[in-house]
């Protein structure tokens, strides 16, 4: 059984909060399914909106995706959260892909 599998398997036994979807969503990025990465990542913020690690995946999620203005929004709200609770580490890693972003979107 994969982890993915099994992250479902708890879900489908009613289990549901920001760990277990984030451990979801992470899985289904390893797989190449951004679509169920960004539902579960999502949930997982639903969760806890104070969950850094969450708004980082999410925005590599839909950056993958191609959704690269939904990115910048969710690493923007991310580096905030994370800010706020002290954790410098992931505000850092959510700006420098946020300046990639913007880098690679040009001149505007």
């Amino acid at each position: 059984m994969s982890r993915r599998a099994a992250f479902e398997d708890m879900l489908a036994t009613g289990r549901d909060d920001a760990l277990l979807r984030f451990a979801l969503g992470q899985a289904c990025l390893e797989e190449d399914d951004e679509r169920m990465a960004i539902v579960h990542l999502k949930a997982a913020i639903s969760h806890d909106r104070q969950y850094s690690a969450a708004w980082k995946l999410l925005g590599r999620a839909q950056q993958q995706a191609g959704m690269a203005e939904h990115a910048a929004q969710t690493y923007r709200e991310g580096i905030a959260i994370a800010t706020a609770n002290g954790d410098r580490q992931a505000a850092r890693e959510m700006t420098v892909f946020l300046r990639r972003l913007d880098r690679q979107a040009g001149p505007g």
